[in-house]
């Protein structure tokens, strides 16, 4: 399935917001803008605002209120980081973000767990039979996180 692309940090940052007013949520967005401030740039000489191409990255880190509490940093290279529940989603692509969003607050998400390797895993799935699935600390299954246990 085509998901709409999001070119720019903004543009995700965008259609989060108008996610979040669909599903009547709270949204807090912080700004990093220039290679001196955002988080994978850590080479970057002192008062370094430009990338060596002329560009100016542009980061962004957003926490939408829950339940589920979840927040995205949304990276210059077109990747996201997600973490729901305290459980990490490392390299989602930026244009997967509001599809992953609508997945969790619209109840499509569910925890499922296994006996052997024992272990319970956070799995969301997207439109066009993407689904991403990550394991849940033992001692971290909150109460949104066992409230959709599947065997």
């Amino acid at each position: 399935m085509e998901h709409a692309h999001l070119p720019t940090t903004e543009a995700a940052v965008s259609a989060i917001r108008a996610l979040a007013e669909e599903f009547r949520l709270s949204v807090s967005v912080t700004d990093d803008i220039g290679a001196d401030r955002t988080s994978r740039r850590t080479s970057a000489p002192p008062f370094t605002v430009t990338d060596p191409d002329g560009s100016l990255p542009h980061e962004a880190f957003v926490e939408l209120a829950g339940p589920p509490s979840v927040s995205v940093r949304l990276f210059p290279e077109d990747d996201a980081k997600i973490t729901v529940e305290g459980v990490e989603f490392h390299d989602v692509p930026r244009d997967r973000v509001p599809a992953f969003l609508r997945s969790v607050y619209g109840g499509l998400a569910f925890t499922k767990g296994r006996l052997f390797p024992p272990g319970q895993w956070l799995v969301v799935p997207l439109p066009g039979d993407e689904t991403y699935k990550e394991l849940i600390p033992l001692s971290f299954l909150t109460p949104w996180l066992a409230r959709g246990i599947r065997r």
